[in-house]
Order: structure tokens, then sequence, then C-alpha cells
């Protein structure tokens, strides 16, 4: 593995690399499962463009056009002159790498039941969300082909990694190898079972969070019913978390009829002991969601297709189901008798990586919640801050205030006279209280809120205390 990171290094192929050899046309049509435009891109047998066809493109490449690094890494099958990869190879952050399964495309065979998927969006965005503050132990979760670790290993000295899957682990090793990162204990075994009495700093997981009726593909599928394992996960989470410790997840919900899917999500965390922030970043309806992963199983137009999502369909209607949304949990343990749970929705775009900013986040949810009394308080307005307003021509007043962020999770909230006079004056020298007093004069409606009525823009962050 030593000799073939040399070789994957000294060839180029990193994110930078092959993406400036694709470019962009070539790269988009590789979203749509489309592969000419990139076997035409790296058409011209030099040493990355074999690479790009071997490991990336899962095409057979002539092996004399490959060097004993790669021939001799274990990793690749030789049928005479021809060398075609066993596994699926990506290049990832900060010359990482990462090994899986082959991808699975439209025509390939059916997927094993312990199919080992690579890094995708769902791994992005849970290493973007994570909190960047450095810690003693750290655990990944389902660590599926090790991707999360990569991350985890800069800030944490010590990192846990568990996966029912063996051949998950297995493949994992191998990623974290190819990467250069040690300090990395594997344990097999579902859920907080290989860590049953331990406690951490920070855990991560990007769990088998697909809703189905079969739980037939272990990478994506618990066997569970319905978001029964998220929310397991969720409950019993605090029991592993150190003071201050804290868990970011991605997952799934489901949106049933007669019921509010916040009270739902809500209701796992509630007795938890933690501060948690949950956000819905996107809601499909229960035909997009089967056909989503058909696709993902590569199913479409197989034989099985349409039965599978007939009877996929016919759990949801059973279950009465509207939708399933998709987004991510954050816990905190904060050691309070008191938790703070905040459900939204957010499915707009916002400033990445969020890891750099959550903390503030859960800082402003908390605060917001707990500060005894906002009249003393001293309040500054976020930077970044807009003041929209919209009104007919000539109009004295505004029909509409909004205040938008442009930074962090770019929040926006329609707002009143005073609320918007308290954004362009309040600088943490004058109290709220004394201050929301002499707004209330200036704008003369008799309009002054509570104090208390500007928790709602603490807890979001338009004012920080």
């Amino acid at each position: 593995m030593e000799r073939l990171r040399d070789h994957l290094l000294e060839t180029g192929y990193t994110i930078d690399g092959v993406r400036d050899r694709l470019g962009d046309v070539a790269a988009s049509a590789l979203a749509r499962e489309e592969l000419v435009p990139a076997l035409r891109a790296t058409a011209g047998g030099d040493p990355l463009a074999a690479l790009i066809r071997l490991w990336w493109l899962g095409v057979e490449v002539d092996a004399g056009d490959l060097p004993a690094a790669v021939l001799e890494s274990g990793l690749v099958r030789l049928t005479g002159t021809r060398a075609r990869a066993e596994v699926h190879l990506q290049p990832w952050e900060q010359d990482g790498y990462v090994v899986s399964d082959r991808k699975v495309r439209p025509g390939d065979p059916a997927l094993r039941p312990d199919h080992v998927v690579g890094a995708g969006g769902a791994s992005a965005n849970l290493a973007q969300l994570v909190t960047r503050r450095p810690v003693e132990r750290a655990l990944d979760l389902g660590t599926g082909c090790g991707v999360q670790v990569l991350s985890l290993a800069e800030r944490a000295q010590r990192v846990t990694a568990t996966d029912v899957n063996p051949r998950a682990i297995e493949l994992a090793r191998l990623s974290w190898r190819l990467s250069g990162v040690t300090r990395v204990e594997a344990r097999t075994g579902s859920l907080y079972e290989p860590v049953a009495d331990e406690l951490f700093d920070l855990i991560v997981a990007n769990p088998p969070f697909v809703i189905s009726p079969g739980g037939e593909l272990t990478y994506r599928e618990s066997g569970a019913e319905g978001d029964d394992f998220c929310r397991d996960l969720v409950r019993r989470t605090p029991r592993h978390l150190n003071p201050d410790g804290q868990a970011h997840f991605l997952a799934s919900w489901l949106h049933v009829e007669g019921e509010d899917w916040r009270e739902r999500v809500g209701g796992w965390l509630r007795d938890g002991g933690c501060d948690a922030w949950v956000v819905e970043r996107d809601v499909q309806d229960p035909a997009e969601y089967v056909e989503l992963w058909l696709r993902d199983a590569a199913e479409h137009g197989t034989a099985g297709y349409t039965e599978h999502y007939d009877r996929w369909l016919a759990w949801f209607e059973e279950h009465k189901v509207e939708g399933v949304g998709f987004g991510w949990i954050t816990m905190r343990n904060s050691g309070t008798l008191d938790p703070v749970v905040r459900v939204e929705q957010l499915t707009h775009k916002v400033a990445l990586p969020v890891g750099d900013y959550v903390d503030d986040v859960l800082d402003a949810i908390t605060t917001a919640h707990r500060v005894p009394d906002l009249d003393s308080a001293l309040l500054r307005t976020a930077e970044g801050l807009l003041d929209e307003r919209v009104g007919l021509p000539g109009a004295e007043d505004p029909m509409r205030i909004v205040l938008r962020q442009t930074t962090g999770l770019r929040r926006s909230r329609e707002v009143g006279t005073v609320e918007a006079a308290l954004a362009g004056v309040c600088d943490g020298e004058l109290a709220l209280g004394p201050l929301l007093n002499v707004i209330a004069e200036l704008v003369g409606d008799g309009a002054m809120p509570h104090p208390d009525a500007i928790r709602p823009l603490i807890a979001e962050r338009y004012f920080l205390l």
C-alpha cells in the first residue's frame, strides 16, 4: 500500500488531478453514469489516464501501461495482457484515498449483500458537518469504506471505527493505509455493541438510514422497521458521550399522515439529556424516494424493478407515509437537566463547512433558551446581516422587512419595525431593555416587544450575546 500510495501521488491521481484531467463536461456526464466523455478525456495512454480508467471508470486497461506498484498491489486482476481493478479506489481530500467495492452501473450484476459503497455526497455532507475542535477520543460508527476516519484522524488523538460488515472493515483498513492514517482501532459489530461501556468526545455516523421493506443491502439498510434504526441510534448515543462531547449523524425520518415530523424526531431526543439540533435538508414523496434508491442499486431496467417498486410503495401506503425526510442530527452532552432541542427545515444552500461554526450554532440555541434575564443582556448584530425592505413605490412604510444572513446558515426571517431598528443599532454597549424602550419611543407605534420576543433571533444568530 505504501508503494501504491507513492505512485498515486507522483502520478497526480488526486482530487485536483482527476478533476483537471476530466474537465467539466466529462465530470457532469459521469454524474449521469455516462462514461464516453471521460473515456475520450483519458484516451492518451499516459500514467494518469491509465489510473483514472482503472480505478475511477472501472474499465480494463493495458497491463503494460501500469507499473509494478499497481500490478502487485493485490487490488488488480490480470487476464492476459489486460488489467482490471478489483475495487474502486478514489482520491479524497488532503491526499487521502478511499477503497470500496466497484461502482455499480446500469446493466451490472446485482449487488452482493455485503457490498461496500464508496464515498459520495452523503459522506461529504457528514464530513462538512462535524465540529473542527480537537478531541481525545472519536468514534466512527458504521465506518463503511472508512472515509470519515480520514478527517477524524486530523483532530482526534485516538479513533475507533466500527461496522457490522466485516468486508467494510477490511476495505476501510486499505483506505487508511493508502491515506497514511494510523492510530485507528477497528471493531466489528452493530451500533454500540463493540464499544458497550466506552465514552467518546466525538461520535459520527453515516448510518444505514434508507427506509425500505426489505433491508437486503447492509451498507444502506438495517432491516429495522421504518425509521426505528435512526431513532435507536439517537436514543443510545447519550450514554456514550463524555461531558461536553458531541455527536453528528446523517438520518432519515418518516412524514406520517396526521403527525408533525418535528414532533416525531424531537421525541427521539426529548429524554436523552443532550442539547440537540435537527435539520431537515430534503424531503421526498414516496415515489421519488423509491426511484432514488432503486437507481442507487442499479435496479432500473431489471426484470424485478416493477415488482420491487410496487412492493416498496405498498409498504409506504400501509404505514400512511406521505414523505421521507433526510438531514442531520447534532447532539451535545451539556450535562443539563433542561436540554434544548431545536428542529427546523433548511433546504437552501448554507456556507460550508458547517463544522467551522456548528459549535456557535449550538451555543446560540442553548443560550437563547437559558439566559434568565434578557432585559440586561448586551447584544450585538451579527456580521453580514442584511435588511431587505419591500414596499409600494413612494410609500412611507415598507410592507415587509426581512433580515437576511449572508454567512453561516444564511437564514432569513421577516421582522417588525422594532426588531429591524434593533438590528441597526445594537452594538453590545447598551442593555436590551433600555434599548428597546428608546426604539419604541422613536418608532412611536407602541409596538415595543418584550425582551423575550428577541430569543428566537438570538437562537438563530441574528443577534449575538
